[in-house]
């Protein structure tokens, strides 16, 4: 962890806060319909949305607080877990038309790595990492053009 900080991401804060409560509002009108109609399987239903989408706000609320840094070496968060060494992305797309997060960008890795995801900062399945969602578009286009110029400069290096 001693090598310096490149490029950091963090999560917008009108879009943390915004996505947050909207998950909280679903939540809870999720629960007053369930409790409102009479029973049937449809209120436990709506109840069990309700309570999962309660759950997701405040997951989403406690892993938009992440920070993503880049390093020389490695894209990792800022407690500690790498989510890739910099000597295994092979690209980064962030075309319109890519399978991305929103204001994101889509690292292609090598190897497959284990399957992580923290919503609205990234995504990890098989060779694919998806970083955005609630991340501010020009931090998340900084970071995914600095990966860019340093695979371009790994790459560079190897044919010398």
């Amino acid at each position: 962890m001693s090598d310096p900080v490149i490029a950091t991401l963090t999560a917008s804060p009108p879009r943390r806060w915004t996505g947050t409560v909207m998950l909280s509002f679903l939540g809870g009108l999720l629960i007053y319909l369930a409790l409102s109609v009479s029973f049937s399987a449809s209120q436990l239903i709506l109840l069990l949305c309700g309570v999962f989408a309660l759950f997701s706000a405040s997951r989403l609320f406690v892993a938009t607080a992440q920070v993503i840094e880049l390093t020389q070496t490695e894209l990792r968060v800022k407690d500690g877990a790498v989510l890739a060494k910099l000597a295994d992305i092979v690209q980064v797309e962030r075309g319109a038309f890519a399978f991305k997060p929103s204001n994101g960008f889509l690292i292609t890795t090598k190897d497959s790595g284990p399957k992580r995801w923290s919503p609205g900062m990234y995504w990890c399945f098989s060779r694919r990492i998806g970083i955005g969602g609630v991340t501010g578009a020009p931090q998340s286009k900084g970071m995914a053009e600095a990966i860019a110029v340093l695979i371009a400069e790994r790459d560079l290096k190897s044919k010398t």
